[in-house]
């Protein structure tokens, strides 16, 4: 089935844990200096909590980088999630035309593909489009993304969506892949993210917890 034969309404709509694979593109060192269109350690807390999830859900994570002896290693934080995994490093910068990173996507089965990149416009932009031809249906986790402006930001979403590109924040995904709390197994490691990673909502669930004697 193609991407453009795919719906966007309905409970199909949503995501699912086993449909849904996610490629992390270009979050290193260097991409990350060039970012100003949002606080870095935003991007950095919310692509983190979105590896984690990941995770958490059994969803394929294939980490990717750019001339990595240049651009710097993948951040620590995204690396300690997959530690035994090694970053696929390309010289595109479109990172699908690499073929190593399309057939690492494709090996996994799964059609739901989530993407987050630095920078949004370019790293993030160029696959996610690219990919929508392969008859997948794409989405781009936001605020898990940078760029070196606002406006280049903004550009690259709005390009994206004009193509069928879904965007989304890394705290969407990662509850739609819970999608409802009776599936207890994966409770505690939601509450865990949500308490390293959810601001003030962590904090105040932390607190909630306290006064239940749960915590």
């Amino acid at each position: 089935m193609a991407a453009n034969d795919v719906t966007h309404t309905g409970l199909g709509a949503l995501l699912a844990p086993e449909r849904s694979v996610l490629l992390l593109i270009d979050h290193q060192g260097a991409q990350f200096a060039g970012l100003h269109n949002m606080d870095p350690n935003l991007v950095v807390n919310s692509v983190t909590a979105l590896a984690k999830g990941a995770k958490l859900f059994d969803v394929p994570t294939i980490l990717s980088t750019v001339v990595e002896d240049r651009g710097g290693h993948l951040i620590r934080q995204l690396q300690n999630v997959f530690p035994g995994q090694k970053p696929i490093d390309r010289t595109t910068i479109n990172a699908w035309e690499d073929q190593r990173v399309v057939d690492a996507v494709a090996v996994t089965g799964r059609k739901d593909l989530l993407i987050a990149g630095l920078w949004t416009d370019i790293c993030l932009a160029m696959p996610a489009i690219h990919a929508l031809a392969d008859g997948y249906r794409v989405y781009a986790v936001t605020d898990a993304s940078g760029a070196t402006t606002a406006e280049a930001h903004e550009r690259g979403v709005q390009r994206m969506i004009q193509a069928g590109v879904v965007p989304m924040t890394a705290g969407t995904v990662i509850s739609e892949w819970q999608r409802d709390w009776a599936r207890t197994a994966t409770v505690p490691g939601m509450s865990e993210i949500m308490f390293e990673h959810g601001g003030s909502f962590g904090t105040s669930l932390a607190w909630e917890l306290q006064l239940l004697g749960e915590g």
